[in-house]
């Protein structure tokens, strides 16, 4: 590598740590931990269950952010000091530290965009099969394949809450638990309507197709939540599970729908071993929904958590996936491609996750 080019990226890697420590603000964050730690070694701090774990939670996230940028910052002052020493023979050291130091760099700078209030949390993401029956019912199939290869390939570990056999393929509705750090942060930019073009499998004319699926995601509040819910306004029903076996769900006849009278919001959980579990786990979810619409103070405009409310039809798709005539995968937020659908399809999503994530920052 030519010394001015190397000279040109180092320069902006040193701007990037001094912009990122100017968000992180590393003595006060210092500050901050070690406030909360007097608080925890008071002997009475878990009297209190909800307030201990927030605060516990708080900590750790805090040290993460730490220990991050002290690594970062570390990369970086190796880095100029094997600068001061190095002479051209060992050029080739040099370059293979910028790379690793521009790699913790992207990484932390995705990190430090993740910000908002529910960003470190789990995620619930729901997935519903727009009009056009057996096609539009086999694509919410494939995009809930794609979920599970997506936390499989990053080390997200998942539950399905829910999963509805279409009458002859896909599904009418699936929902996943996503566990792991930032998975709403990460995914909440996938929340919208989804629309694939391809020869359809199912038609016998082998013609094209074009079919839509929405995906919701939600956060997965594991805290106290402001949300008051009246007894009289929820519709309980109960059913049989059904899904793909053993594969996905343990059929049982314990699935909990509940159904939001006031705002119409429905939320189904089929997977846990009895009606007294599915039924709390579906009403984490109600309260996250609802939560939702309590922070959305107008419901024309886009909501910070749950995005604009889209019909799922031709003109409301947030990305498209097209099979034929030619093969691209593109997001038409921030206009990013992907000449390989199957891998996309296949869980590689990270290209469209950091340009949403880029985005929004700006």
């Amino acid at each position: 590598m030519e010394k001015y080019e190397f000279n040109k990226r180092f320069s902006t890697c040193q701007q990037k740590v001094a912009t990122i420590a100017s968000i992180v603000k590393p003595d006060q964050l210092r500050e901050q931990i070690s406030t909360l730690e007097g608080t925890m070694s008071d002997p009475s701090f878990w009297n209190d269950q909800e307030t201990a774990k927030k605060v516990s939670a708080d900590v750790a996230n805090k040290k993460d952010q730490l220990n991050e940028f002290l690594s970062l910052q570390q990369a970086l002052q190796d880095l100029t000091e094997f600068i001061d020493m190095a002479d051209d023979s060992l050029a080739s050291d040099l370059e293979t530290m910028l790379v690793e130091l521009e790699s913790l760099l992207e990484e932390a700078e995705l990190h430090f965009m993740l910000s908002g209030n529910y960003d470190h949390l789990d995620c619930v993401i729901e997935i519903h099969p727009g009009a056009g029956g057996t096609e539009s019912q086999d694509w919410a199939n494939m995009l809930f394949d794609m979920y599970l290869r997506y936390a499989q390939t990053h080390g997200l570990t998942y539950q399905v809450l829910e999963y509805q056999t279409g009458e002859e393929a896909g599904i009418k509705s699936a929902s996943i638990l996503i566990k792991g750090k930032f998975s709403y942060g990460y995914l909440k930019g996938e929340n919208g309507v989804h629309r694939l073009v391809r020869i359809s499998p199912f038609d016998s004319g082998a013609r094209r197709h074009t079919s839509f699926a929405s995906v919701e995601v939600i956060p997965d509040l594991n805290e106290t939540i402001d949300v008051q819910i009246k007894e009289e306004d929820l519709r309980i029903d109960t059913y049989r599970a059904s899904g793909a076996g053993g594969q996905h769900i343990n059929t049982t006849d314990s699935a909990v729908r509940i159904t939001h009278l006031p705002t119409g919001v429905v939320v189904s959980v089929q997977n846990e071993r009895s009606q007294i579990a599915n039924r709390k786990r579906a009403m984490d979810v109600l309260l996250a929904k609802l939560v939702q619409l309590k922070e959305q103070e107008n419901k024309d405009h886009i909501s910070e958590l749950a995005g604009e409310k889209r019909e799922i039809n031709f003109g409301s798709q947030i990305r498209s996936y097209v099979l034929h005539p030619y093969m691209l995968v593109k997001d038409h937020r921030t206009d990013t491609e992907h000449a390989q659908p199957d891998k996309v399809l296949a869980g590689d999503l990270d290209v469209f996750i950091r340009a949403y994530l880029k985005d929004q920052a700006l």
